[in-house]
């Protein structure tokens, strides 16, 4: 990734899809929000998008000793930063959905259902950022698994976007859009979003990543660079691997 040589002329946006802050399943899952708390911060991203958050879930809250007082979306957020949640699911047990950590301070937010078919709900926040003296349009989306679903939600979330955030202002679109192949890369770049494309970002799955489930799309912002942390401990917090990205503003 190239050098930041001004901290404001370089907007650094992380992705991740943290499966709830548990790795595992029945007796042998563990809690890995604390994990994910300090990785978060590591990541050291002005903006931070967030899927699979749980805003509470007393199961969970009963089995594990110390599952935090707070909802996951404020006890990850580093010192400093303002933390945004909007629920996409409601279970029997609790509810789940997107968040946007921001390091710059967050004007208005709002949450959109894209829920496609009775078995699964889905959703995008969309925030709107001050950084220094531009407004960020931000978009944390989390896409269905049937393809035909991932075709359609995009379909709405760029019809939302044309219809409620101006052509010219900086707009990213980043998250979990489960795209094994459907082609919503073209859709988005039909649409006037970018990615940093020079060389593979797989993120899923984490333990031998294959495929990149995760993006970071932007319009009227240039890509400088996308990374996936490497190391032994980024696989034993979710089964999704972070995507970093930096994106410069356009002239």
């Amino acid at each position: 990734m190239p050098p930041v040589f001004d901290q404001h002329a370089v907007l650094r946006v992380a992705t991740w899809n943290i499966h709830k802050g548990v790795q595992g399943l029945g007796p042998a899952r563990r809690l890995e929000i604390h994990n994910i708390g300090h990785a978060v911060e590591q990541l050291d991203a002005d903006i931070v998008c967030l899927q699979e958050v749980r805003r509470m879930n007393r199961r969970e809250e009963r089995y594990f000793a110390h599952w935090p007082v707070q909802p996951q979306a404020d006890y990850l957020a580093p010192e400093g930063y303002e933390a945004v949640y909007r629920t996409n699911a409601v279970t029997r047990h609790g509810e789940h959905g997107n968040a946007m950590l921001s390091r710059w301070p967050v004007l208005s937010h709002q949450h959109q259902d894209i829920s496609d078919h009775r078995f699964e709900q889905r959703g995008f926040l969309h925030t709107e950022v001050q950084v220094t003296q531009r407004i960020v349009h931000v978009v944390v989306v989390h896409l269905g698994l049937v393809p035909a679903s991932r075709l359609r939600q995009v379909a709405l979330l760029l019809n939302y976007i044309e219809r409620h955030i101006p052509q010219s202002a900086p707009v990213l679109v980043a998250g979990d859009f489960n795209d094994w192949g459907t082609g919503l890369g073209r859709r988005m770049a039909g649409a006037g979003f970018t990615e940093w494309r020079e060389r593979p970002t797989p993120t899923y799955p984490s333990r031998l990543p294959l495929n990149q489930l995760d993006h970071v799309y932007a319009r009227g912002l240039r890509p400088l660079g996308a990374m996936v942390p490497s190391g032994r401990i980024w696989p034993r917090m979710s089964d999704h691997l972070p995507l970093l990205a930096e994106y410069a503003w356009d002239a």
